[in-house]
């Protein structure tokens, strides 16, 4: 599963804005440990990025689970709790529909490690140098 192709100049800057509280709430609640489950407490979980939909009544956060272990069983621990997120969301952002959150893996690092890796090839850096 890829990403939408939205740049930041193509959504809006209060998509922009709510997401990021969206992804602060969300961040401060798992390093607090305020989510009383073993996997996520036992995990170090980083909540790279929260896109919203227009309306706001939808936001996808792209979790990774830092060093990329057990990536399957914390991304299902924080599907079993999505109902607890989207209460501390509602009540700490205020606005007038609770977000409903999908966890989803973020697959961008990955990316990233395979494009270096692409341009680390010798037949890549021929091409390159001449």
């Amino acid at each position: 599963m890829s990403r939408q192709n939205a740049t930041p100049e193509t959504r809006s800057v209060r998509l922009l804005k709510v997401g990021e509280q969206v992804r602060h709430v969300i961040s401060e609640l798992l390093s607090r440990q305020m989510v009383h489950d073993d996997v996520l407490t036992g995990h170090t979980v980083s909540i790279t990025e929260v896109r919203m939909s227009p309306d706001l009544r939808h936001a996808t956060v792209f979790v990774k689970s830092l060093l990329g272990s057990d990536e399957e069983l914390v991304l299902k621990a924080l599907r079993t709790n999505t109902a607890f997120f989207q209460k501390e969301v509602a009540g700490k952002l205020k606005l007038k529909y609770a977000a409903r959150l999908k966890f989803l893996p973020d697959e961008s690092f990955d990316e990233a490690s395979r494009i270096d890796a692409l341009l680390d090839d010798p037949r890549v850096k021929r091409d390159l140098d001449d």
